[in-house]
């Protein structure tokens, strides 16, 4: 299921129907360094898990963009990188790389990075951005410990359950500890080879299934 590119032209955090958007949206913004490799892997495996749980191409209201902490404007991303969404069946078309902006911060509701350095950049930009910025791995860590039950059904809307679902996850950060400093990273596969790519893929996809699982209440298909 292809949808249009959500968070590049998607939507504006106004009160707005772009493109059919419901008014009230929930933006998810992924962050590595050049958003060339990790941070569009992880935007497009969320988009296409999204649409493949809730069968609907706008998600809801949610919306999934990226950008780099380094990123390189206006670039696509690695051929391998194509390569490990084509893999899991996703679509790479119509990337272009950014550079993470004042903007893309304010406006995100949720910011998962792709390592701790990533996160502390994040936060250190300001915007009140501590509360929602997490590591992907600490925020899949934190996810598994929430009880579903304590969130909002699905009847209630997605935007509802994932603002509840950043609280939640937020609450427990003090109390639920990474086993190892290396447990909440997702390594640079930049310039390695193939299989390299298609082990971050896979561990990508991994830390993203409990997330998407409980943004929207609908386990993934077997």
């Amino acid at each position: 299921m292809t949808a249009p590119d959500a968070g590049r032209g998607i939507g504006n955090g106004e009160e707005t129907t772009t493109f059919g958007l419901p008014r009230d949206s929930f933006r998810i913004l992924h962050v590595s360094t050049g958003n060339v490799c990790r941070s569009p892997i992880t935007e497009r495996l969320t988009r296409h898990a999204l649409a493949d749980r809730l069968g609907d191409p706008l998600w809801g209201g949610l919306i999934v963009e990226s950008a780099g902490t380094w990123g390189h404007e206006g670039a696509p991303m690695e051929a391998n990188a194509e390569t490990v969404l084509a893999d899991f069946g996703a679509d790479p078309s119509g990337f272009v790389g950014r550079e993470l902006l004042d903007d893309h911060v304010i406006r995100a509701d949720l910011v998962l990075t792709a390592t701790r350095d990533h996160r502390a950049q994040v936060v250190s930009m300001g915007h009140s951005a501590g509360l929602r910025t997490f590591t992907l791995k600490e925020f899949t860590r934190l996810v598994r410990a929430i009880d579903p039950a304590t969130l909002p059904p699905l009847e209630d809307g997605v935007v509802e359950r994932a603002r509840a679902l950043v609280r939640a996850a937020a609450a427990l950060r003090g109390w639920l500890l990474a086993p190892t400093a290396e447990a909440d990273e997702v390594f640079d596969p930049y310039g390695a080879p193939l299989p390299f790519f298609r082990s971050i893929g896979d561990e990508i996809h991994e830390a993203l299934d409990p997330v998407v699982t409980a943004l929207t209440g609908v386990p993934a298909r077997t």
